[in-house]
């Protein structure tokens, strides 16, 4: 650890273990020409990382104490088109789960979606309205299994019909494992998901909501994935979309993510935002 005072958001050591194999490989398969190391310690590059998920500042805005914002951009965007963020959270995912005596990968999932704001400037061609919800922005779509752990993830613009994003869940829950058989979603889903899903050796329910209830009623395991969302508002960087691309959107749901299995791992714990 660096010499300056930590941040609430930075990894401590037991954390920094479960994340450093995985960046000293990728290290190891980046060496610089000239055979330098990198003036910054990929440590206080992750930690900086966390702490613009964390707070939603811009990159300018990063603390003077952390790398400067170019070079943790540059790693943020490289790390985000080889996939190390998602090798990250998906390997510990896996060591989550199995510390709750689960299986490596999930047979029951839930999927769901939320319309976010999306931010001033992000190009418009990536954003559109949610006719349902009246959301200009973004619809960040997440598959989670019963511990309300991520198992996939799309981001699409808000005008895409729930069934888009069900089809695009799906294709990825088959990327990832074939171990899921079974998948909770509501009734913004219809038909032609549960028909992919079928093809897909998933079946896909739609779990009817009770009529007679009035207001949010949380629905018998499917309620789950709303609280991962619930979560993910933590993160200042996700309450608003502020991401040019697609992916960054995505791989900032990986880092929120990581950030919170590592704190399950170590069994520690990190104040929320409405804490004196």
């Amino acid at each position: 650890m660096s010499m300056r005072n930590p941040f609430p958001s930075d990894l401590t050591d037991k954390q920094w273990v479960l994340v450093e194999p995985v960046i000293t490989a990728w290290k190891a398969r980046h060496p610089s020409v000239s055979g330098h190391q990198g003036k910054y310690k990929m440590r206080e590059i992750v930690n900086a990382i966390l702490y613009q998920n964390r707070t939603g500042c811009q990159w300018q805005f990063l603390p003077h104490d952390l790398p400067p914002p170019g070079a943790v951009k540059y790693h943020f965007h490289l790390w985000r088109d080889d996939g190390t963020d998602q090798t990250i959270h998906d390997l510990m995912r896996w060591q989550l789960r199995e510390k709750k005596r689960r299986l490596a990968d999930p047979s029951l999932v839930a999927m769901d979606t939320q319309s976010i704001h999306a931010a001033v400037g992000v190009p418009a061609d990536t954003t559109g309205k949610d006719a349902a919800k009246g959301v200009p922005g973004r619809k960040r779509c997440l598959v989670v299994d019963v511990l309300g752990l991520i198992i996939a993830i799309a981001v699409l613009p808000a005008s895409a019909h729930d069934n888009a994003a069900g089809i695009t869940l799906l294709d990825g829950v088959a990327e990832q494992t074939d171990t899921v058989t079974k998948a909770l979603v509501d009734q913004g889903f219809k038909k032609s998901v549960v028909d992919h899903g079928a093809r897909l050796g998933i079946d896909v329910e739609i779990v009817e909501r009770n009529p007679t209830d009035q207001g949010f009623v949380p629905q018998a395991k499917r309620w789950i994935v709303e609280q991962t969302n619930g979560i993910l508002m933590f993160y200042r960087r996700l309450v608003r979309d502020y991401e040019h691309r697609l992916t960054s959107s995505r791989s900032r749901v990986y880092w929120a993510m990581t950030s919170v299995m590592a704190r399950r791992l170590t069994d520690a714990a990190l104040p929320s935002w409405r804490t004196a």
